[in-house]
């Protein structure tokens, strides 16, 4: 339905005679008016001074003098142009010819799997390239990757895992791993320096750092493993249930880590609640495998539903113009 509206004033016949053609005219073009008395807008008596009646209709305005048969035309024009827009609005746009992003739109959203895993195989396995280069003399390419993760990870030496050495692994006393040699003994180095621990890289007796903490390559090659099952198994496995998720997955994590770290703040109340503690490197391993596995089969289903939605839509699109997929 149109709306009329219908600027007047007082004492004003040709005002009366235009609401008196609005109704005569409301059984063929049907309309809502309404009514703008300008004798108290002085805004509106500068803009229309003595040309009240003015009608406004859609896009047309009519001031006086007008006559009954120039209202009903401009009713009429302005039913018509609402009817145009109301079906162009429900006819669907044409569609957009497909392009070569929708082309790699579509290459993703079938690969991105193997996309996802080939990434974290990468971003897993340099750490590891890193202790190897470092045994056979590179030691630029391997300082090149010990810095490329120093913002992603602490790279503390007795929180990490070494390779060509006696142990996979060098522990602070604190940790009270049996059998194992201390980081403090190993490089006689004061296992309360941080920076020290975190810069060093080992050495022919000790073995090489890799460039990633225990609790983070395990969340990675957990990651990993998850995806490689969820791709054997066809991609069918229903997303982990956000319950269980934060039970296996943050709760564990949370409690190793936070634990540990609390009980190293060194604040008083604190020291009493929870004493000093460190995390052992199978904690840390065990706590970031679950982490990685459960936060992979959390998350990894539900990208896999938004890459179907996109695949299916753009395999419909190219099916329906006729091009090859």
């Amino acid at each position: 339905m149109l709306n009329v509206t219908l600027y007047h004033r007082p004492e004003c016949h040709l005002c009366e005679q235009a609401r008196s053609d609005l109704r005569s005219l409301q059984a063929d073009t049907p309309h809502r008016l309404v009514e703008v008395d300008i004798s108290g807008d002085e805004k509106l008596l500068r803009q229309f001074g003595q040309q009240i009646p003015v009608i406004e209709v859609g896009p047309y305005r009519l001031r006086a003098p007008f006559s009954r048969t120039e209202l009903m035309m401009t009713l009429s024009a302005a039913r018509d142009s609402r009817g145009q827009i109301d079906r162009l609005s429900q006819e669907p746009a044409p569609p957009r010819p497909l392009n070569a992003a929708d082309s790699f739109s579509l290459w993703v959203a079938r690969h991105w799997l193997a996309l996802v895993l080939l990434l974290f195989a990468i971003y897993v396995g340099l750490p590891f390239l890193a202790p190897v280069l470092m045994k056979n003399g590179a030691k630029t390419p391997a300082n090149i990757i010990y810095t490329a993760y120093s913002p992603l990870c602490h790279e503390l030496a007795f929180r990490s895992f070494f390779l060509f050495g006696p142990q996979a692994y060098y522990p602070r006393a604190a940790a009270g791993v049996p059998g194992a040699v201390t980081y403090g003994e190993a490089t006689g180095q004061d296992e309360a320096d941080l920076l020290t621990a975190r810069n060093y890289k080992g050495s022919e007796e000790v073995g090489y750092k890799v460039a990633l903490c225990q609790r983070d390559v395990a969340i990675y090659l957990a990651i990993l493993v998850f995806g490689i099952l969820y791709a054997l198994t066809g991609r069918r496995l229903p997303p982990l249930h956000w319950a269980l998720w934060l039970l296996i997955a943050i709760a564990p994590l949370g409690l190793d880590g936070f634990s540990q770290l609390i009980s190293q703040l060194g604040i008083p109340f604190l020291s009493d609640l929870l004493p000093y503690r460190e995390s052992t490197p199978l904690l840390r391993t065990l706590t970031g495998f679950l982490f990685g596995f459960g936060t992979a089969w959390f998350g990894l289903p539900y990208m896999e539903e938004s890459m179907r939605e996109t695949r299916d839509m753009l395999e419909y699109r190219f099916a329906k113009q006729g091009k090859p997929a």
